[in-house]
């Protein structure tokens, strides 16, 4: 059977979407524009576009900007609203280049990402041992459970000595862990047997991810 997302019930046809020349996303002067477009494009509402499956030409790129702490800018102002910004996350794709771009059936347009596209601000925790299960609630609304389509990875801060954790969310697309939701999650983490090494290490749904060797936490928490 058919994927009825690849029909009018996620997009509009081609014809429709440029019924004017005003119509490209990189031409909007603001960002209610944009919102039109998108919506257009995308029957917002209808759950994520099948943005994966979409193969549209490069337009350029647009004068948009996510910060580390999750901001949007737009022409260098932010995006104020919510429900704006969470239009235009549902449409975000990061492609093989390493660029983030704003997808829809028939345009693709750049934009910039700091650090990461979304901030994992909210966390819960159930279950214990293998049984454990990790669920993260993004800024922009998405909830998802850490595990083989959701892994969870460390990445060194070098200016700071720390750590920054990121939960993939879709595609290439992945959530920095909010400061105070990273302090909540080594809270849950315990010293694991990993390839011969004892390594500090947090679960979730049968897997196991790895912060630091356990001897390197004990000589920082000395």
């Amino acid at each position: 059977m058919a994927d009825k997302r690849n029909n009018s019930d996620y997009f509009v046809t081609m014809t429709d979407y440029r019924k004017t020349p005003e119509s490209g996303l990189a031409g909007a002067g603001d960002t209610a524009g944009l919102s039109a477009l998108i919506s257009r494009a995308t029957r917002a509402g209808k759950g994520l576009p099948p943005v994966e499956r979409w193969n549209p030409d490069f337009c350029g790129d647009l004068d948009m900007e996510i910060r580390p702490d999750g901001t949007w800018f737009y022409l260098g102002t932010p995006i104020g609203r919510m429900p704006l910004v969470q239009l235009f996350s549902t449409v975000l794709r990061k492609d093989a280049d390493g660029k983030t771009y704003l997808v829809t059936p028939v345009e693709k347009v750049g934009i910039r990402v700091v650090d990461a596209p979304f901030v994992a601000v909210e966390m819960d925790v159930s279950g214990s041992g293998d049984e454990q299960v990790i669920t993260f609630r993004t800024n922009v609304g998405d909830v998802v459970e850490v595990g083989t389509d959701h892994p969870l990875r460390f990445v060194d801060e070098t200016e700071t000595g720390g750590l920054k954790p990121y939960v993939l969310v879709r595609g290439r697309l992945e959530a920095l862990v909010a400061r105070p939701v990273m302090y909540e999650l080594v809270e849950h983490g315990e010293e694991i047997e990993i390839r011969g090494r004892t390594m500090f290490a947090v679960r979730s749904k049968g897997e196991t991810y790895p912060i630091m060797p356990a001897d390197m936490l004990k000589q920082l928490s000395a």
